[in-house]
């Protein structure tokens, strides 16, 4: 079956700085927490197509509240 009529599929990948927690054990890194529910700020494009930038980053940066994410101990 053919989907003629679907819209294109549109990709872009973005990095940008976030606050990040981190705990030090005996000189080794124990935990990172990243703390993912600040505004997207000064966003680069890493991947994709980089005109539809600002879309992507209003997609994302929508107020959702997100949890923290934390890796380690």
């Amino acid at each position: 079956m053919s989907q003629q009529n679907s819209p294109p599929v549109r990709r872009v990948v973005f990095q940008y700085f976030v606050p990040v927690h981190v705990e030090v054990e005996d000189g080794l890194v124990a935990r990172v927490t990243v703390i993912d529910d600040t505004p997207v700020r000064d966003p680069t494009v890493v991947a994709g197509e980089a005109p539809y930038l600002a879309e992507a980053v209003a997609a994302a940066d929508d107020g959702q509240a997100w949890p923290s994410w934390e890796l380690g101990l």
